[in-house]
C-alpha cells in the first residue's frame, strides 16, 4: 500500500497543506511561481510552510547531452524522467514520470485496465509535458522506449502525418491519438529528447519504473478508450 503524502503549497490559487494530490494539483497547475512539495508526514509539511525553500539535490546533473547530431551539450530549465509498460503487453498498464526542475521535483502516475508497453511510455511523456503546456522553461526527457524518442527525434511521426497516417509500408500507423497529442505539446521547439537505457542503474529512470509498475497492479483502473475501442 503506498505511503500517504501531505501536499504543502506555499504559493498557489490556495495555500496550504492538502491531503490528496488531485486538490493539490488544482491549487499549483498553471499557476506562475507556485511552490510546493510533498512529505510523509504532517509536521514535515508544517515545518516547511513556515520557510519554504527549495533545495536541489546535487545528485542531479545540471549538463544534459542531446540527442540529435549536435555533438556539444546544453542545459535545460527542467528535467523529466518518464517510463511505462504494461503487464503481459496487452495488459494493465501503468505509467511513471518524474520532474525535475529547481524548485524540487514532482512525481506522476496512473494506469489503465488494458493498454500496451508503447502507449504506457507515451503517455507517460505526454502526462509530464501537460504540466509546462503553459510554460516557456526548456525541457529536456529521458525515456528508456526507442519507440517514443525516436519517433520524434528522427521525424517519424511528422512523415507519418504528412502520408495520412500511414508507414512507408502501407500499414496503419498505431497510437495515433498518443502522436497527435505529443505533436501538439512539443510544437513551441522547447523540448529535447533522450533515450536511455532501462534497468541499468539510472536512479531516476528506476524510480519511473517503479511508479508505472505501482500503477498497473492497482485494482479498479480506467479504460484506455482509445485503445480498446479499435
Amino acid at each position: 500500500m503506498a505511503k500517504k503524502k501531505f501536499y504543502a503549497v506555499a504559493v498557489g490559487r490556495e495555500c496550504g497543506i492538502f491531503y490528496d494530490w488531485a486538490t493539490a494539483e488544482q491549487q499549483v497547475k498553471g499557476f506562475a511561481g507556485a511552490k510546493f512539495k510533498s512529505f510523509l508526514n504532517k509536521t514535515d509539511a508544517e515545518k516547511w510552510l513556515e520557510d519554504p525553500v527549495y533545495r536541489k539535490k546535487p545528485s542531479v546533473p545540471k549538463k544534459i547531452t542531446r540527442i540529435d547530431s549536435d555533438p556539444g551539450e546544453t542545459t535545460a530549465d527542467i528535467t523529466i524522467y518518464t517510463d511505462g509498460g504494461s503487464i503481459n503487453n496487452p495488459g494493465p498498464g501503468g505509467y511513471g514520470a518524474v520532474i525535475v526542475e529547481a524548485v524540487g521535483e514532482l512525481e506522476l502516475s496512473g494506469g489503465y485496465r488494458l493498454t500496451t508497453n508503447n502507449r504506457m511510455e507515451m503517455m507517460a511523456a505526454i502526462v509530464a509535458l501537460r504540466w509546462f503546456e503553459t510554460r516557456e522553461e526548456s525541457i529536456h526527457l529521458y525515456s528508456d522506449s526507442s519507440y517514443l524518442v525516436n519517433g520524434i527525434k528522427k521525424g517519424w511521426v511528422k512523415k507519418w502525418q504528412l502520408n495520412g497516417w500511414k508507414k512507408s509500408d502501407g500499414q496503419d500507423v498505431l497510437n495515433i491519438d498518443l502522436w497527435q497529442e505529443l505533436i501538439r505539446l512539443t510544437a513551441n521547439g522547447n523540448v529535447s529528447f533522450q533515450w536511455v537505457k532501462g534497468h541499468a542503474g539510472n536512479a531516476l529512470n528506476e524510480r519511473c519504473d517503479r511508479l508505472a509498475v505501482e500503477s498497473a497492479r492497482k485494482e479498479n483502473l480506467p479504460v484506455d478508450l482509445e485503445y480498446e475501442k479499435r
